[in-house]
């Protein structure tokens, strides 16, 4: 996936402990994009994991080995007309070299999770912690580049003390392919992420009918994604078409 390309240009967000190969292959011809994940790929990541399975009854991917469980995933891929990318929690570029091999290897994104608010996963300084530390994030971003895979970074908006556009041009710098932006309550946010990244954009937040596609694409957007309601086929449904209305009038 050498240029990021996704029709529909409609994405499905990871969500944690379900977001599986059968999951993708429910939304085909709804979504162009399916971000399995998260899945941990080190000890600390994978111990917070652990953590919030047992404390919280949360659903997580917890395999023996999480890269072996990402070629398998990806391979029961392979022949559905989905593109589909993996969201890694990952705390050293050393970590996720190895994922990042195996996405490049099945033309996969490797998305970064920058993302996650789970206090166990920021203690063990993933997820949402990443966004406060700009340049241990972009050596992430560099290190799954290195290994030749398209890469993402799922980000969200509203943490304090981080200035997201500026996080968004280091990013670029750092060869990021795809920005996936979690607006939060600040849908606007998106059109400064728009002029500070060259790279595909992904809005996601509240999106669930033609009002809320509209207005994130309208912003800037090259595509949006659904987080929760992706396993409802009647949001999926009205999503895509919304997004198609909108492409087919632009080219008008």
């Amino acid at each position: 996936m050498d240029d990021v390309d996704v029709h529909p240009r409609v994405a499905l967000a990871s969500l944690s402990g379900e977001a599986d190969a059968d999951w993708a292959r429910e939304a085909c011809g709804e979504a162009g994009l399916a971000f399995l994940g998260g899945v941990a790929v080190d000890e600390p990541t994978r111990t917070a994991a652990e953590g919030m399975a047992a404390d919280r009854d949360r659903n997580e991917f917890l395999p023996a080995d999480p890269v072996a469980f990402v070629a398998d995933e990806l391979d029961r891929l392979a022949d559905a007309p989905i593109d589909a990318g993996v969201n890694v929690r990952a705390t050293t570029p050393g970590a996720i070299r190895p994922v990042a091999r195996v996405c490049a290897a099945r033309d996969a994104i490797c998305e970064v999770n920058a993302h996650c608010r789970q206090s166990e996963m920021c203690a063990a300084g993933a997820g949402e912690t990443l966004l406060a530390d700009g340049e241990r994030l972009c050596d992430l971003v560099s290190a799954a580049g290195d290994e030749g895979a398209t890469t993402s970074v799922k980000v969200r908006a509203e943490v304090p003390g981080v200035d997201l556009p500026s996080l968004a041009r280091d990013l670029d710098a750092a060869g990021a392919d795809v920005l996936h932006v979690d607006a939060m309550d600040s849908e606007g946010v998106v059109a400064s992420v728009r002029d500070a990244f060259d790279g595909f954009l992904i809005a996601n937040n509240g999106v669930r009918d033609r009002r809320t596609v509209r207005e994130y694409l309208a912003y800037g957007a090259d595509a949006v994604s659904i987080g929760r309601p992706s396993d409802d086929r009647a949001v999926r449904e009205r999503v895509r078409d919304a997004v198609e209305e909108w492409f087919a009038n632009e080219r008008e």
